[in-house]
């Protein structure tokens, strides 16, 4: 049997191998289906202590791992299915295989919102995205639009203008509601340009590649069809709890409801990042809050035996 299995590799559930490696707990780490989390789609980290000069969102989960796995955490790529309570231990279910625990900590994160038309499935992959990190060089000297009007759009816009020549922002509303900081970045770009109150509703291509999107002004309704190479979706993330089934309690949006302390509901589980987080989800919260996880999941078993 397990003392702690760690579902979920993004900064919270690394900061968590760690804490609970060190208290010689020996976590088991399940990867997910997006082993490293969100910042494995992130470019320029510049706002995690100790880093003056920044650092990439992958290169910080890596070096991350390494001090996991220094001090005994062990790795699995593999993702869970189901969790069911047995007396005081739990039982997840893998794609091929049932490992027994006494506690978990569930930083599953969340994924990526996409539009729902079936225009987008038709291209994705081959001109809809939602990473500009793995796919904006493939934009070199091209046009491509952003849909989204926060952070995560601001980002992604600023770091395609290393490629494309021009990026279009379309956003729902007349306002964005990123960090001014991010906004001030954007509208000094001289490649960043907007469009306000509008939506996209479909998305055009030659059936091999996308050329265009078509969207709707909000306002007054007025149907437009926007030039594009590429389209990149920033329009928030879905949590990654659909697997729990109702074992935890989840508010409306499927966000892990947890105490001041991570704790569910249920005993023995906890929940740390932005599987749980509806309000800061920045890279050092995630990190704050699987170190909570790991301190209150060591008190937890130490109060069992």
């Amino acid at each position: 049997m397990e003392k702690v299995v760690i579902l979920g590799t993004g900064i919270a559930g690394l900061t968590a191998a760690i804490y609970t490696a060190r208290a010689n707990l020996s976590p088991l780490v399940i990867s997910g289906n997006e082993d490293g989390g969100q910042l494995t789609l992130t470019t320029d980290v510049e706002n995690f202590p100790g880093f003056p000069d920044g650092i990439q969102g992958p290169e910080l989960i890596t070096i991350t791992k390494k001090q996991a796995a220094r001090f005994g955490a062990r790795f699995k790529i593999d993702f869970v299915t189901g969790i069911t309570k047995s007396n005081h231990h739990f039982k997840l279910l893998l794609s091929g295989e049932t490992i027994i625990t006494e506690s978990i900590i569930i930083t599953t994160g969340a994924s990526a919102r996409w539009l729902g038309i079936p225009s987008e499935e038709k291209y994705k992959g081959r001109g809809v995205t939602t990473c500009a990190t793995c796919d904006g060089a493939f934009f070199k000297n091209k046009e491509v639009v952003v849909i989204g009007g926060g952070d995560s759009a601001m980002e992604e816009s600023q770091f395609l203008t290393k490629f494309a020549t021009k990026v279009t922002v379309i956003h729902r509303k007349d306002s964005f509601k990123a960090s001014k900081i991010m906004q001030n970045r954007f509208f000094k770009n001289k490649k960043c340009a907007v469009i306000w109150d509008s939506e996209v509703q479909e998305i055009i291509g030659d059936g091999k590649k996308v050329t265009a999107v078509k969207i709707k002004n909000l306002n007054t309704g007025k149907m437009t069809a926007v030039k594009t190479d590429g389209v990149f979706l920033a329009i928030g993330h879905i949590p990654n709890t659909s697997f729990l089934s109702g074992l935890v309690d989840v508010d409306s949006q499927g966000y892990i409801k947890t105490d001041r302390f991570t704790k569910t509901n249920v005993p023995g589980i906890f929940a740390a990042g932005d599987v749980q987080d509806t309000r800061y989800r920045q890279a050092i919260t995630a990190a704050g809050s699987g170190c909570q996880a790991a301190m209150e999941v060591e008190k937890y078993l130490a109060e069992k035996e």
